[in-house]
C-alpha cells in the first residue's frame, strides 16, 4: 500500500522513482541496514529527493534520531517529500513539524508496547500461554526424537518433518514454554 501511494504521489509531482529502499525490520532504532544504505547514497550525491509514506518512517526511536536523519539528508542537498503528512518539510518551521511528528510516533510505539505488556500479564495471570502455540503434535515429536537418537541433525529432521528449525530445537530440548499441540484446545492469543 505504501509503495503504491508513493509511486502515485511521485508521478503526480512529475518525479520518476529510480530506486526503492524498503526496510523489513523494526524501526525502533536508527541503525538499520536499508536506511544506512539510503543515507550513504545521499551523502555520495546519488539521491536528490526521497519520498516517504510518512516522515516517521525514517525512525521511531525518538525526536532526536528522526531530526538527525532529516538534517543529514538536507545537509547533503536531499529534499524529503512525504505522501501522507500534510505539512511542508522545508522552510523555517519544518524542524518543529518533524519534531512533533516524531514525538507522535514515539508515543504511539510506547502505547503499543504498554498494551502488549498489559495483555501478556492478563493472559498469563489467567493461566494462558503467551505467544504463538507450538505446532508439533506428540506423534511428530516422538518421530523427531527417534530421528535425533539416530544421529540426524536438527536441520535434517526439520527438513524431513517440515517443521521450522527453531520450533523443533525448542521442542527437542524442552526449553522455554514449549507445549505440544493437543487436539481440541483453542489457540492462545498472539502478540503482534
Amino acid at each position: 500500500m505504501q509503495r503504491d501511494a508513493i509511486a502515485r504521489a511521485a508521478e503526480a509531482r512529475g518525479d520518476v522513482i529510480e530506486s526503492w529502499f524498503e526496510e523489513k525490520i523494526s524501526s525502533r532504532k536508527v541503525a538499520f541496514p536499508v536506511l544506512s544504505e539510503l543515507r550513504q547514497d545521499v551523502r555520495e550525491g546519488r539521491i536528490r529527493k526521497v519520498y516517504v509514506f510518512k516522515i516517521d518512517r525514517l525512525g521511531r526511536s525518538g525526536i532526536r534520531d528522526t531530526l538527525t536523519v532529516v538534517e543529514e539528508l538536507r545537509a547533503h542537498g536531499c529534499e524529503i517529500a512525504s505522501v501522507v503528512d500534510p505539512f511542508p518539510l522545508s522552510g523555517p518551521l519544518s524542524d518543529v513539524v518533524v519534531a512533533v511528528i516524531a514525538w507522535g510516533a514515539q508515543m504511539e510505539r510506547q502505547a503499543t508496547g504498554d498494551r502488549i505488556a498489559a495483555a501478556r500479564v492478563r493472559i498469563e495471570a489467567s493461566g494462558g500461554a503467551w505467544g504463538r502455540p507450538r505446532a508439533i503434535d506428540p506423534g511428530t515429536l516422538a518421530k523427531a526424537r527417534a530421528m535425533r537418537r539416530d544421529d540426524k541433525t536438527v536441520r535434517q529432521i526439520s527438513a524431513a518433518l517440515k517443521i521450522p528449525r527453531a520450533t523443533l530445537s525448542d521442542a527437542l530440548s524442552e526449553k522455554g514454554h514449549y507445549r505440544p499441540k493437543r487436539p481440541g484446545l483453542a489457540k492462545s492469543p498472539r502478540a503482534r
